[in-house]
């Protein structure tokens, strides 16, 4: 069976890292949904995330003006700790973005694909309400 076409990406920390690196193939996947016409979304926090000292600020500026940044809302964080609690009792800094994050993308036009190198965390947090690829 073949699998169906997303309707909007969402990009983790690493993502949005690879595509503010310049990083070749990850550039062509956003292209390539952008040309389809499935928004590119990233989380506010997903920003402080993956921003460090030697970020390109103007780099920043302009991959951003290419991508939906989405807020946080109260709503995303009651989601994210039903995420958390249904996963198991995740809690702590290390789940709490990608929590709010994947609160973001299951209120996004279905079925989102998350770009991430967790796909243990993502699996656990969605189960199979998203579409989860490896970077």
């Amino acid at each position: 069976m073949k699998e169906p076409l997303a309707r909007s990406v969402v990009l983790d920390s690493q993502a949005l890292s690879l595509l503010l690196g310049h990083d070749r193939r990850m550039t062509a996947r956003i292209e390539a949904s952008r040309r389809v016409g499935a928004p590119v979304l990233v989380s506010a926090l997903t920003i402080v995330e993956a921003v460090h000292g030697r970020t390109d600020v103007a780099r920043l500026n302009w991959t951003l003006s290419r991508l939906r940044v989405e807020p946080v809302s109260q709503e995303d964080s009651m989601t994210a700790v039903r995420l958390l609690r249904d996963a198991g009792g995740l809690h702590g800094h290390k789940y709490a973005i990608d929590a709010l994050v994947a609160a973001m993308a299951l209120r996004s036009p279905a079925p989102a694909l998350v770009l991430t190198t967790d796909r243990d965390d993502w699996t656990r947090l969605c189960g199979d309400r998203v579409l989860i690829r490896d970077l």
